[in-house]
């Protein structure tokens, strides 16, 4: 299906691009914990409403 050169590109594309993340992220580490204090509780309220979604729906069908 894929040459082996389109394989090479790919799997050199994803590390490069999973480093690049990596350092940006660490870059910004000091910047998101005094700006973004807090933001866990809106991922945990966020699971949670998909959850409960996904228990109404097994309830009612």
């Amino acid at each position: 299906m894929f040459s082996t050169g389109q394989w090479i590109f790919g799997i050199l594309f994803f590390i490069v691009f999973v480093a690049a993340i990596a350092y940006q992220y660490g870059k910004d580490k000091k910047t998101h914990q005094t700006h973004y204090k807090g933001t866990i509780w809106i991922l945990i309220a966020f699971i949670g409403f998909i959850g409960m979604i996904a228990v109404v729906k097994f309830i009612f069908m």
